[in-house]
Formats: structure tokens, C-alpha cells, sequence
């Protein structure tokens, strides 16, 4: 991945930013982070990341910045001849992820992929694939591997996949002060509300993904 110093910086600071506050920076609050003079900079560093892979932003959003790979073994050999041996990641392929109503998850699969992990953030322990279009506009799509952070603990505003009795789904998680939602980034969907008798529980954070050569 050949990107500059300062686009790694900005790289860094879009997943830092995902992970602590559940969304990206805007292009002004790159630019003032990194004392550009205005945003024109921010634009082009952005598009620079954007070429190479690391990142996807999404037409008409002040904040649609996404951390992501392109999936084609010419890449992958590329990225890890130019990473150093300590930033690769061997990540399982577990199963298949809801982006629509909650499915079974079909875990144990041998399947293995090996990525960078300067494309996610925090680092993902596993990756799951991704069934239905809920989550269409945060730039999810079906067949996506989306990178995801083992955790129990996530905040109001963070996306994650979440167990619903016995199935997982990958969802916006909102928390009130008296019930639990799990909300689509796609119109067509509702929310999902957790009742007080189902079984319920973050299983993690979505951390980024992987879109295969298809």
C-alpha cells in the first residue's frame, strides 16, 4: 500500500475516531488536526487513500468516510511485501453475519484470509460474511467479510454484531433509558427492539472490511 506518512496519520486518526466515538472526523476536522489551510488538502489525501484501498467514502455524507480493503490476491501479496511481518493479520472466516433480519450463525469454517491490519480499527479478531442489505448505507453490502473486535462492551452509536437469542446480526446499537435497539442503515428495514425475555449480548465491534473480487 503506498501511502504517505501524513495518510497513514489521517488513516489512523479515522479509525481512532470510529473506534472511541462510533463515526468518522469531516474533512474540516481533518484539516484543522493536521494544520492544513482548508479542506482542498484534506480532499486530496483523502482521495489518495481512497486509490489506494484503505478507505471508501460514500456520495453526500459529511461523515461517510469507511475503512476498507479490495480483496484480490494481487493486493494481498502486494500489501504484505510492503508490510512489516508484525502487521499482517491470519484472519478465520467464521460464518455468515445478518445485514438484514437475524440468521443463524454457521460458525467453523477453514477459510483464512491475510491482510494488513493497518485497514482496521481497533484490530479484528475473526471476519464474518455478510447476508441481506440492512446496512447498505454505511457502505455494507451482501458478500462483504466484515472485520470484527471480541468485545462484550460497546457504546450507544457504535455498529456491531450482536446475538439475539440464537442468531447474530450486524447492526447501528442505539441504548435508551429503557430499551435496547438495533437499527438498519437502509430504509426498507425496521428496527429491531430487544425484548426483556431474549437472550442478548454483543458478540463485537465492527471494525472494517473486505470486499471480494466478485
Amino acid at each position: 500500500m503506498d501511502i504517505s506518512a501524513t495518510q497513514r496519520a489521517i488513516l489512523d486518526m479515522i479509525g481512532d475516531r470510529i473506534e472511541h466515538e462510533g463515526m468518522p472526523p469531516s474533512q474540516s476536522e481533518i484539516a484543522r488536526a493536521f494544520g492544513f489551510s482548508g479542506v482542498r488538502a484534506a480532499q486530496y489525501h483523502l482521495d489518495a487513500l481512497e486509490a489506494a484501498g484503505a478507505i471508501e467514502r460514500l456520495p453526500g455524507r459529511a461523515r461517510g468516510i469507511r475503512l476498507r480493503v479490495a480483496l484480490e490476491p494481487a493486493q494481498q501479496a502486494l500489501a504484505l511485501s510492503q508490510s512489516h511481518a508484525g502487521d499482517a493479520l491470519r484472519l478465520p472466516v467464521l460464518g455468515q453475519v445478518a445485514a438484514g433480519l437475524p440468521i443463524g450463525a454457521d460458525i467453523g469454517s477453514d477459510d483464512y484470509v491475510v491482510l494488513d491490519r493497518v485497514f482496521f480499527s481497533p484490530s479484528p479478531d475473526y471476519l464474518l460474511k455478510v447476508k441481506g442489505d440492512s446496512m447498505r448505507d454505511e457502505g455494507i453490502f451482501e458478500g462483504d467479510l466484515i472485520g470484527v473486535h471480541r468485545t462484550r462492551d460497546a457504546r450507544s452509536g457504535q455498529i456491531v454484531v450482536a446475538r439475539l437469542d440464537d442468531a447474530i446480526t450486524v447492526k447501528l446499537l442505539k441504548i435508551g433509558k429503557d430499551r435496547i435497539r438495533l437499527l438498519p442503515r437502509n430504509p426498507d428495514y425496521a428496527p429491531i427492539e430487544v425484548l426483556p425475555d431474549q437472550d442478548f449480548a454483543i458478540e463485537g465491534l465492527y471494525c472494517g472490511l473486505v470486499r471480494p473480487n466478485r
